[in-house]
């Protein structure tokens, strides 16, 4: 049978379980859309899932194993990746020392602002397009539908399913953010734990 509908729902399953593990992408789009409400919590999922069509075009064109294989280039992109991240850790601390979790704090960053912060953490990471190529190969599925068809149509499925996956990490922000709100000193707490996650994202560009 081709093309291989096991391994496509294979790989679904697989990207909805990687999604689901906890990670600095989904601890980020937990974090912010605690602070700046659900609407621009999807603002940053679909900035994380645009920079994932350019890592998917990446892949198809072969692009990434040439940075892969050019340590200079690569090494430029994370730290252009990490300095974003330092810069973004930055910002929190020149921010008011507490974050409040209420409507003024939901509208303090404009939509477009939130997407492109999605976008350019995910298109600065090196490593997502490396991921890509280490994970798609192992899960295409026809002899008859060309390669970079298949990346696209895997890399399309990726981005869905994630989609589907922060989405609902979005959704259950509210609650959570209810229940810090019961601690006198939540904001406190939130922001050092925001400028943990850039800080935690910056280190992981740069040595892992």
């Amino acid at each position: 049978m081709d093309p291989n509908l096991e391994i496509v729902f294979s790989f679904i399953l697989a990207t909805a379980s990687l999604a689901l593990s906890p990670g600095p992408d989904n601890i980020f789009v937990l974090v912010q859309s605690m602070i700046y409400g659900k609407k621009q919590g999807i603002a940053i999922v679909l900035g994380l899932m645009s920079g994932c069509i350019i890592h998917t075009s990446l892949v198809a064109f072969g692009v990434s194993v040439f940075i892969r294989s050019n340590p200079q280039l690569y090494m430029g992109l994370k730290f252009c990746g990490a300095a974003y991240m330092l810069f973004l850790a930055y910002n929190v601390l020149q921010a008011p020392k507490e974050i409040k979790l209420d409507s003024k704090s939901h509208s303090s960053k404009p939509f477009m602002a939130l997407f492109y912060q999605g976008f350019l953490m995910n298109v600065l990471n090196p490593k997502v397009s490396i991921f890509f190529l280490a994970f798609f190969p192992a899960f295409l599925f026809s002899t008859s539908i060309s390669l970079m068809v298949q990346f696209y149509i895997l890399g399309g499925l990726f981005i869905l399913t994630s989609f589907t996956v922060f989405c609902s990490i979005v959704l259950m922000s509210d609650r959570l953010a209810k229940a810090l709100k019961r601690y006198s000193n939540y904001g406190v707490l939130l922001q050092r734990f925001q400028f943990a996650v850039f800080l935690g994202i910056a280190a992981l560009l740069l040595f892992f």
